[in-house]
């Protein structure tokens, strides 16, 4: 007798039930660990949903992309700057009126490139197929991510522009792999070294996979179809060099958009080196820009 392994194959996730309800702050629902993707021979893959209590009609969706390197990360961490916020900004954004999703991706660790943007794009589809469940639009869904977060927010806002993506938020993010070693001080970034963060993404060193450099990074594939883009970067950012948001900038002014670039003076990696306010301003500008975008305007 042979076994009907079909049965072994999980359940699909569009059709799970919801994770029951919390309520971090007034206004606020969240849906903590809903398994939006199950890759065969990863663990499950989950997403914390921020959702307002009470709306007028479908919610306008943020994506958020957690950073860390590709290489570790929380989903709903923001970074340093934003852990002391009470109500947090998810939470700050749901009361705004948007859906807030926070998924996990695959790590460099567990898959390399494009195994983390086909995890974003696999996290759309799933918010399409739960859309009417969660009471939210996603025709008007604005990608945002800080660090490689960003860098695989613009990488998927430009690889799939029919996946209904509205707009495209980078905070301090690489953009144009092949370029580091030229943007950072001279002899700072080895392209040949396998250990870095991007190459062990990537698979192997940037210098010796040069094709999978090109692809993983989001100035290829600026095009005409792109979203509008608003871009963050601090001048003195030591990680990620400044001119990095530059070239995603070039490549979508070459592609006749008119991206909003702005370099803060003085902004290190993960903001330091900014005042309270003008990190919150960072924030501020984000919203704004997702309400641009969505038409997602609520006091």
């Amino acid at each position: 007798m042979t076994f009907p392994f079909h049965l072994l194959a999980p359940p699909d996730p569009a059709a799970l039930p919801l994770p029951h309800p919390a309520h971090p702050a007034d206004g606020v629902r969240l849906l903590r660990g809903a398994v939006y993707s199950v890759p065969e021979g990863s663990r499950p893959l989950t997403v914390d949903l921020w959702l307002p209590q009470d709306t007028a009609g479908p919610a306008p969706v943020v994506v958020f992309v957690h950073g860390g390197a590709w290489r570790t990360g929380l989903r709903d961490d923001l970074g340093p700057r934003f852990r002391h916020w009470d109500p947090g900004p998810f939470a700050r954004l749901a009361r705004a009126g948007f859906a807030v999703a926070c998924p996990d991706y695959r790590l460099s660790g567990e898959a390399p490139h494009p195994a983390q943007s086909d995890d974003l794009a696999a996290c759309l589809d799933w918010l399409r197929a739960r859309a009417a469940d969660l009471g939210v639009d996603t025709g008007r869904t604005v990608l945002w991510g800080e660090s490689a977060g960003g860098h695989l927010a613009a990488l998927t806002a430009l690889t799939r522009p029919a996946g209904g993506v509205s707009g495209c938020v980078t905070w301090y993010a690489p953009t144009d792999l092949p370029a580091l070693a030229e943007d950072h001080p001279e002899g700072a970034y080895d392209a040949h070294d396998p250990a870095t963060f991007e190459a062990l993404m990537l698979g192997g060193a940037p210098a010796e996979r040069t094709g999978t450099a090109r692809d993983a990074s989001p100035v290829t594939h600026a095009g005409p179809q792109a979203p509008p883009f608003l871009i963050l970067h601090g001048t003195d950012d030591a990680l990620v060099p400044a001119r990095q948001s530059v070239r995603l900038a070039e490549a979508l002014r070459a592609a006749g958009h008119h991206p909003d670039l702005r370099l803060l003076g003085g902004g290190n990696h993960l903001w330091v080196g900014l005042t309270d306010a003008d990190a919150e301003d960072c924030f501020t500008r984000t919203v704004d820009f997702a309400r641009r975008c969505t038409g997602g305007d609520r006091s």
